[in-house]
């Protein structure tokens, strides 16, 4: 019984959520809201363990007034939202749903509700503003809504359910709740300053972490740390390839800030933070997280100094050519092996998806798809576990979803990059198109991009700063004609010395 209400109830809140953000109307807006949170009932009804249900229960009831608490204080001050989702970024924590241990972002969770209860107010109020994400909110509105209905067909309910309710059904709305916030040049520059303290703090640890060799949890890593010949650390995340990652977004925007006008002493505080927040990268070992730091670098020389930063990248691109050339693992082993095994799981990925063209495995169905495939035994084999969003993204939602996946990547990147100007728009348009790729190349080596709240965060503030330059643009003419022209002032200032003479 249970399974037959998730099946339904993904759907539904997908769908849900699609005419959140596609819809034109108010009403339908929020019967759009309203079958988003009943689905998510239903999903976390089904995943919720059999003997706690009633103390879940009661714990929901607690957790609803809180967030009505912090709705208030949204409406009032709105950029709170901003500030509390990007400090729960690394507050992962270890839950066990059902039969699978997983770490998620809970208090990121309680955030979005506060958020969601907020944005129902709104709209019951008459909040007539429509479609938040402007040209991204029809391509992210059908893929999360065909996201939603593959759960129906899904080869592995729970972990499909476990993505839509952790991922992609907050995460959605927590892109339409940055999209809707005022545009303010001082709390946008306050939010850098948050993430490039958050970014130093956790290099501070890694340093710690590699100086006394203690990882304080992810047992994982300390295993692998005692055969590797040499020591990765992961600060405060879970997985040191997503401390990476993060650190690498802290460089992507202090960068833009350092290269691209900034006022000096931003531009000295954002290269301070650079240096540190470099330091921890490096003992993360995540070469993901180097190729990606690569795009973003590159991004940012292109739109700074235009062709000349070909040669640069020409000569980037030998050096890290030769380096994994001179590698005992390149030169000695196969391109599997030297890849981790990954080479072998996107092959693999490839051929699900083309046995299944159309509708794919189904959300969270890569892993039994891919154990099947390769005849690998346990109830969640390890070594099927997805490291290439593209390829899982086709395996799972099949052509259809992959599409809809390369047309909201597409439009982002065109969104940020089209509206890239020497102003703080332009600026923070750069940094939204830069973080976005970036992310999209790590995604390549390591599954985690719907599943990092930080892309959904830049899927809201693109079409945030892109509003807000377009409205530059319009004012700019305005301003031009108001003001008195030179030959005018100049007649001006004639006619009053000829009537001051007379």
């Amino acid at each position: 019984m249970t399974a037959e209400l998730a099946r339904a109830g993904g759907p539904l809140a997908a769908v849900g959520l699609g005419v959140l953000l596609a819809a034109t109307r108010r009403e339908l807006r929020l019967a759009g809201l309203a079958a988003w949170a009943l689905g998510c009932a239903a999903l976390a009804f089904y995943l919720a363990p059999h003997g706690h249900r009633p103390l879940l229960a009661a714990g929901a009831v607690a957790g609803l007034v809180l967030a009505a608490a912090g709705a208030a204080l949204l409406l009032r001050w709105p950029w709170l939202f901003a500030f509390a989702a990007l400090a729960c970024v690394p507050a992962r924590i270890a839950v066990k749903v059902g039969s699978t241990d997983a770490n998620l972002l809970v208090p990121m969770y309680g955030v979005i509700a506060a958020a969601a209860l907020a944005l129902t107010w709104q709209l019951v109020r008459g909040d007539e503003r429509v479609r938040e994400l402007g040209p991204l909110s029809l391509p992210l509105a059908a893929f999360v809504s065909w996201s939603g209905l593959s759960l129906a067909w899904s080869q592995d309910l729970r972990q499909g359910a476990i993505e839509l309710l952790a991922f992609y059904l907050p995460f959605g709305v927590l892109a339409v709740a940055l999209a809707r916030l005022p545009w303010r040049r001082d709390w946008l520059g306050a939010l850098w300053a948050l993430l490039a303290g958050m970014a130093v703090v956790f290099a501070v640890i890694g340093v710690y972490q590699y100086e006394t060799r203690d990882i304080f949890w992810n047992p994982k890593v300390r295993i692998s740390n005692a055969y590797a010949p040499f020591y990765r650390v992961n600060s405060v995340f879970w997985d040191p390839s997503i401390y990476g990652r993060f650190l690498v977004v802290a460089i992507l925007v202090s960068l833009v800030l350092v290269v691209h006008g900034a006022a000096r002493r931003v531009a000295i505080a954002a290269a301070a933070a650079i240096v540190v927040a470099w330091a921890g990268l490096v003992l993360s070992f995540s070469q993901s997280s180097f190729v990606a730091l690569v795009v973003g670098v590159g991004l940012i020389a292109w739109f700074a100094w235009g062709r000349r930063t070909l040669a640069l990248l020409g000569v980037i691109a030998l050096v890290v050519v030769a380096a994994a050339l001179a590698m005992p693992s390149v030169r000695h082993h196969s391109l599997n092996s030297a890849s981790g095994g990954r080479f072998k799981l996107v092959k693999n990925g490839i051929a699900i998806a083309a046995h299944h063209p159309v509708q794919g495995v189904g959300i969270g169905g890569f892993k039994k798809a891919y154990a099947k495939r390769t005849g690998l035994k346990g109830k969640e084999p390890k070594a099927a576990a997805s490291h290439d969003t593209p390829v899982t993204v086709a395996a799972e939602t099949g052509l259809i979803g992959l599409g809809l996946f390369a047309w909201l990547l597409v439009g982002g990147l065109l969104l940020a990059f089209r509206s890239v100007a020497p102003t703080f728009a332009g600026r923070v348009a750069l940094t939204s198109g830069v973080v976005l790729a970036a992310i999209g190349v790590h995604s390549l080596f390591y599954n985690a991009f719907f599943e990092d709240p930080v892309v959904w965060g830049v899927l809201g503030l693109a079409p945030l700063a892109a509003a807000a330059l377009a409205r530059e643009r319009v004012s700019e003419p305005r301003s031009r004609a108001a003001a008195p022209q030179p030959a005018t002032v100049a007649a001006r200032q004639g006619d009053r010395s000829q009537a001051e003479a007379g």
